[in-house]
């Protein structure tokens, strides 16, 4: 008989995880409210998608998504120094192709903007075991 949770402890054990910097925690601490002010930038972003009212995005909220996403990206870098070969940074980068395809009117811009934001959310909320796997 299989003892329950056994499978998710030998899952995590046999996980390849990317590698871990050093991040001080001031960095950390900062990341939480830039994180804030990225998912503040980004309700305005899609709302001017999703809502007829607004007429288009404010470039004032681009900017701050723009900037406050980057900063993201390199507070992750600081701990995750392999981010580009995880399961996040995989998802980042399907999220900035997802954006530009609708920007550029490859795609429809409300459902891929709406998709780009479903595929940032999961990528940010799955457990750690599962966002910091390595994938090549």
């Amino acid at each position: 008989m299989v003892k329950p949770g056994i499978c998710e402890t030998e899952c995590k054990e046999n996980a390849t995880m990317g590698r871990i910097g050093y991040r001080p925690f001031w960095v950390l601490s900062i990341s939480i409210v830039i994180r804030a002010v990225h998912q503040v930038g980004a309700a305005v972003y899609l709302s001017s998608f999703l809502l007829d009212e607004i007429a288009g995005p404010p470039a004032v909220y681009l900017l701050i998504v723009s900037l406050s996403g980057v900063a993201l990206l390199i507070t992750e870098w600081m701990r995750h120094r392999q981010i580009y070969r995880e399961v996040s940074g995989l998802s980042t980068l399907i999220k900035l192709i997802l954006l530009g395809a609708a920007y550029h009117h490859y795609m429809p811009e409300v459902a891929t903007i709406l998709t780009a934001f479903m595929v940032s959310s999961i990528g940010a909320h799955v457990p750690k075991s599962i966002r910091h796997r390595l994938l090549f």
